[in-house]
């Protein structure tokens, strides 16, 4: 079952939950109870371009000095 975000009109909080796609109607907000919930459209990233892509040490090879991110986790400049 994917994660897909939430925001309930009850307490104006945003959430991630684990629903079936086409059945999350009904839902209760993790916070409040409610079920007064909208789905959010989520953002989601996908690894690697290229000959890389797949590849086990793609996240590893950063290059440069600037640092590098990878799969949301960044490292370089104090991160």
């Amino acid at each position: 079952m994917p994660i897909y975000e939430f925001h309930c009109a009850a307490c104006d909080e945003d959430s991630e939950i684990l629903v079936r796609s086409l059945d999350w109607r009904g839902t209760a907000c993790p916070r409040c109870g409610s079920k007064k919930l909208t789905k959010q459209l989520s953002v989601f990233a996908a690894g690697g371009t290229g000959a890389e892509s797949g590849s086990a040490g793609a996240c590893d090879k950063g290059g440069g000095g600037g640092g590098s991110c990878c799969g949301g986790h960044c490292r370089g400049h104090g991160n």
